[in-house]
């Protein structure tokens, strides 16, 4: 909403513009007029909205046209003044004045115009029957008031008008010609439905319009008063309600309904709370709340926002079978200006065996999301509305700025849900295969990934000590030159070469020396394909005395090339030694370390999945 209203007042002279302004500010009737009032200013607290006003005086004789024009230029709404007696100043009105105001205002963006009829208490009739046929001319004009400085009679009301006018405008809602809502209005008022429909039945039952009443307006409505709605939606068309809840054609007619009785405001109210500028979009402030992140902290999503997107998934799932088909994650994004997941998002996270997304998959992807670009994950839970639903002051709620890193090196301990994994090696390594085992797919699965949609990460879940954590694998590019150190940061590092490719390893020996020799990110070499021959590698070491040299793990073997999902138990060391690096040096020579890790995520991993599968039997 607007922090304050610009009102000009413009006509031709002597119809009483600098009197209306005084009457106002006064209460009586100056004895005294000058040829202009000084501009005003309404403090917010004696306004109906709440919001400053200044008004603002023309004088023909006082001002030159380039002043006019200025004004013009800066004004909410101008107030074209006639006198109701005097058929010349009403002419002007078309042939003058609104042709000057629409030569100086862009045609995109005109200023509403509000007619003012003064001097009523010097004639018994109403000029309406000349001023009606002006008013159907010329869309920008927003009403008209006959008024009487004299008399104080619809001074204030005048000026209410003209701050409505501003404040809550016609133009962008409703076409008066069509008598019927503009598109772009229907389609913010399509996503406000959709967010408040929370079953997804494509209804609005009681509990939903109460809460809709409460989230918009701070009070529930009265059973009686809720039937009286829905009673004159039943009265005016046939499909505004169904089963007893109000449909969304019922929604928009109510709505046009609002306007056509001139309260735009309730309208207004409604696509305010729920982010939107005059323009009808949906403003930077509501899309991108500040968020302050400093160096060396990560972005996750915390236990509200888990709960958020759980509701959000449970409401689009219809057929419950706890993944979301093409059409059902078409349905979710439908309050979304464009689709933000593309197929790469099915090669990113879990899918099902028929490349649906999971209720895990799905959830990694909103983590790996929030973990990247944090930025964009506020404007996808904004699209959503779940600051709305959960009653925030902003999505800034959802997020958890991790704390630095370096502290949680010097406790030895970490808060984190989310690490980090960099997956570094020479073209044609495996490393693209590493990163979909991950996913459960094995060589034959993966053969079906389409080039195009092929992605460069994997996110899903391991288990270190009955925690439940994130993993991040990023393939990185294997030309390091244009890497930065901020490129490569991460928790954990994996260097893939392949055995059966002699000169595969000398790349991760070029890579480790060039930038994680000093580094106190934990490293782990991966000799890929493991099911092939392995070759001698081109290289001054092997790839064991290399680690042994370098005090690493020896590398770890690793096949995707199984018939059934490869094993995961190379995932949870890799999560271990990111939230344990301590440990993972220390216990470099203690092969127990592995033991220990591997034991506890095996057993977690049951748990975890019968746990999995009683939540699905609750939802």
């Amino acid at each position: 909403m607007r922090k304050d209203v610009r009102i000009l007042l413009v006509g031709e002279p002597k119809v009483g513009k600098t009197s209306l302004i005084m009457s106002l500010v006064s209460e009586e009737f100056p004895d005294e007029v000058p040829l202009r009032a000084e501009e005003i200013t309404i403090p917010a607290d004696v306004t109906p909205e709440r919001v400053p006003t200044h008004i603002v005086d023309y004088s023909e004789a006082e001002q030159s046209d380039e002043q006019l024009y200025q004004e013009i230029s800066k004004a909410n709404v101008i107030c074209i003044v006639y006198s109701v007696n005097n058929k010349k100043s009403i002419e002007k009105v078309t042939s003058h004045w609104i042709p000057l105001i629409n030569d100086r205002t862009d045609k995109d963006s005109r200023v509403p115009l509000i007619l003012v009829g003064n001097k009523s208490d010097l004639v018994e009739h109403s000029s309406m029957e000349t001023i009606l046929p002006i008013m159907n001319q010329y869309q920008d004009i927003e009403t008209c008031v006959e008024c009487s400085a004299k008399n104080l009679k619809n001074i204030s009301e005048l000026f209410y008008y003209a701050q409505k006018a501003v404040l809550h405008p016609t133009g962008p809602l409703y076409c008066p010609e069509e008598k019927e809502l503009k598109p772009s209005c229907i389609k913010a008022l399509t996503r406000i439905f959709k967010i408040s429909d929370l079953d997804n039945d494509g209804t609005l039952n009681d509990s939903e319009l109460n809460f809709f009443q409460r989230t918009c307006f701070n009070t529930p409505l009265a059973p009686q008063a809720l039937e009286d709605v829905k009673n004159v939606v039943r009265r005016n068309m046939m499909d505004g309600v169904k089963d007893n809840g109000l449909t969304l054609k019922g929604f928009l007619f109510l709505h046009t309904l609002f306007i056509q009785r001139g309260r735009h405001e309730t309208t207004w109210t409604v696509l305010r709370r729920f982010g939107y500028d005059d323009d009808l979009e949906l403003t930077q402030e509501y899309l991108f709340p500040l968020i302050k992140i400093p160096p060396d902290c990560t972005t996750e999503l915390n236990h509200n926002a888990y709960l958020f997107l759980q509701s959000v998934f449970d409401k689009h799932d219809k057929d419950r079978d706890c993944a979301l088909s093409p059409e059902e994650v078409k349905d979710l994004f439908k309050v979304f200006p464009y689709m933000p997941w593309g197929p790469d998002v099915n090669n990113t996270v879990c899918t099902n065996e028929q490349g649906w997304l999971t209720y895990q998959g799905y959830l990694s992807q909103w983590t790996l999301t929030t973990y990247l670009d944090v930025q964009r994950s506020l404007e996808y839970l904004g699209y959503l509305g779940y600051s709305i639903i959960y009653e925030q002051e902003s999505q800034a709620a959802a997020i958890t700025v991790t704390r630095n890193k370096r502290i949680d090196l010097q406790k030895k301990q970490t808060q984190r849900s989310v690490f980090r994994c960099n997956v570094l090696g020479a073209r044609g390594s495996g490393k693209s295969g590493f990163l979909q085992a991950f996913l459960g797919r094995n060589l034959q699965r993966q053969r079906r990934i389409r080039e195009e949609h092929k992605s460069f990460y994997a996110i899903s879940t391991t288990y270190v000590y009955g925690q439940e954590k994130y993993l991040l694998l990023h393939e990185m590019m294997p030309d390091l030159d244009f890497l930065t150190e901020m490129d490569l940061a991460c928790d954990v590092v994996c260097l893939v070469y392949d055995v059966n490719n002699p000169r595969s390893f000398e790349y991760c020996a070029k890579v480790y020396k060039q930038y994680f020799i000093d580094s106190k990110t934990p490293c782990v070499v991966i000799a890929a394909k493991s099911d092939l021959h392995e070759v001698r590698q081109h290289y001054s070491l092997s790839p064991h005395d290399f680690c042994r040299k370098h005090k690493l793990h020896p590398p770890q073997p690793f096949t995707c090339s199984t018939n059934e999902a490869p094993s995961k138990d190379i995932y949870t060391r890799l999560t271990t030694m990111a939230m344990y690096p301590h440990m993972a040096q220390a216990d470099l020579k203690n092969s127990t370390f592995w033991l220990r890790a591997s034991v506890g995520a095996t057993v977690f991993a049951v748990l975890g999945f019968a746990m999995y599968r009683a939540l699905l039997k609750q939802r």
